[in-house]
């Protein structure tokens, strides 16, 4: 619209009444144009911005009716007065419902015609505001979903009261989070919907393993450091807290971190003041932690492997995911979910899965939670050749349910480290030495079995 002012245009077939008319309107600081006939009136609408049209019915070329039906298909956002010098109310009925915002029946007053176009006015800025806010949060949703990497799937109870706290969480950019559950539940999903739901969104979103970086380079790592100032350090490095300044660290596997690096931590929350190795001055910088673990840090409390004074700072807000064998009803749609992102990945047409398979699924316990029925479905996917996917096509091989009957177990099979050592080398096996698979199967991180693997000095190299 020229110099923000309300165009409006008249289309009426008496002369006298559109000069009379324009002249008023333009009188109300608006811009007006009228036209005798629709073809010219829908002519001038292919090439100018009107926000209001003020139309009579009774019209030659065409009814009124007519030219409304065409606007209304046409140009959504335009908004129609109807006004008539025949008092034939089943047409004034349909042009209301075919859109018309208001009626008129001449003669009319001025006031009459400025009331119409004030509320008329009116409803136009705030359909626009109310058009504004949805398409800023339909922006917003989608960049949420980039960021976080793929929808969050599930429609069970539980489920949805963890994206209700995730989302309470975010609003408070300076409280940390500490999310458990176990390996494949969605732990780093999670964190990211928190980060870019926050204030903090524009700013970097940092993720660390805590379990795959050596302990020698923990602290250089952490922190940063300057160079020459040991063996290796060719330049100066910054570490993960610089790097997330404003934003938000996300320590995953917190559980593995080594005590003597979380008094050091502990320190760094409290203060938000960073000293590089190799370098006197403090730092500050400014940044949320929200951490994750897949063990028991009450536990590990106890057994004097954390320190309670962290586990206070780290779980000002506590989010536990409840593995997926606890909310059956999030399979089915994780399992469309996954089709259908399969289908696209590989150009295939998209198979459908029968009810059985579905319900065996449902009956299994999933010790690798949603990373594993990926997994699953992309196997049988590739099994089922574009066919439907039937049970078949799932190999389901539960190796905690294999281990589990404790009736069937005497004491002197008890031995942990001996089993341990067995289910891995059960899952090696069964996932052909992948070790991405076989932690899958487990239902641990792939740096934790490598460790497990080192522990137990388990050969997989001249396999």
């Amino acid at each position: 619209m020229p110099n923000n002012k309300m165009n409006i245009l008249i289309l009426d077939d008496e002369p006298s009444f559109n000069e009379e008319l324009l002249e008023f309107i333009e009188s109300m600081n608006f811009l007006a144009t009228a036209e005798e006939l629709p073809s010219n009136a829908l002519s001038y609408l292919k090439s100018n911005p009107v926000d209001i049209l003020i139309l009579d019915i009774r019209l030659p070329q065409m009814s009124g009716i007519e030219v409304l039906k065409k606007v209304r298909k046409n140009y959504p956002d335009l908004e129609v007065i109807m006004v008539t010098g025949h008092g034939d109310m089943d047409t004034v009925i349909e042009a209301l419902r075919l859109g018309a915002c208001d009626f008129l029946k001449k003669p009319f007053r001025h006031m009459d015609i400025k009331l119409a176009i004030e509320r008329t006015r009116k409803y136009l800025e705030l359909s626009r505001k109310l058009k504004k806010v949805e398409t800023q949060f339909s922006l917003l949703s989608r960049e949420l979903k980039k960021q976080v990497e793929y929808d969050l799937i599930g429609n069970s109870e539980s489920l949805q009261q963890v994206y209700e706290l995730a989302i309470a969480a975010a609003r408070f950019k300076n409280s940390n989070v500490l999310i458990t559950g176990e390996s494949g539940c969605g732990k780093e999903i999670i964190a990211r919907l928190i980060h870019y739901a926050s204030p903090r969104s524009l700013n970097n979103f940092c993720p660390v393993n805590c379990s795959a970086i050596p302990e020698s380079l923990l602290e250089s790592e952490f922190f940063g450091h300057k160079k020459g100032s040991f063996t290796g350090a060719i330049a100066d490095q910054k570490g993960y807290f610089e790097l997330a300044d404003e934003g938000t660290i996300f320590l995953d596997e917190i559980g593995d971190m080594p005590i003597e690096l979380q008094a050091k931590l502990l320190r760094a929350i409290e203060s938000k003041k960073i000293k590089k190795i190799g370098d006197q001055k403090e730092y500050h910088f400014d940044f949320r932690i929200i951490s994750a673990t897949n063990r028991n840090v009450d536990d590990m409390v106890n057994n004097s492997q954390f320190r309670l004074d962290l586990l206070h700072r780290l779980n000002t807000v506590e989010i536990h995911i409840p593995p997926l064998r606890e909310r059956i009803s999030d399979i089915p749609p994780l399992i469309d979910y996954f089709i259908n992102q399969l289908a696209g990945e590989m150009n295939l047409p998209k198979p459908d899965i029968t009810r059985s398979a579905i319900h065996k699924l449902q009956q299994y316990r999933f010790p690798g939670n949603v990373r594993e029925l990926k997994n699953l479905i992309e196997r049988a996917f590739i099994l089922s050749k574009g066919a439907d996917l039937i049970p078949e096509h799932f190999l389901l091989d539960n190796l905690a349910e294999q281990t589990m009957k404790t009736d069937m177990i005497e004491d002197k099979f008890l031995n942990l480290e001996e089993h341990e050592k067995q289910l891995i080398l059960i899952a090696l096996e069964r996932s052909q030495y992948n070790h991405q698979n076989a932690a899958d199967l487990l239902g641990i991180s792939r740096h934790a079995l490598s460790r497990r693997i080192k522990k137990y000095d388990i050969d997989t190299e001249n396999i």
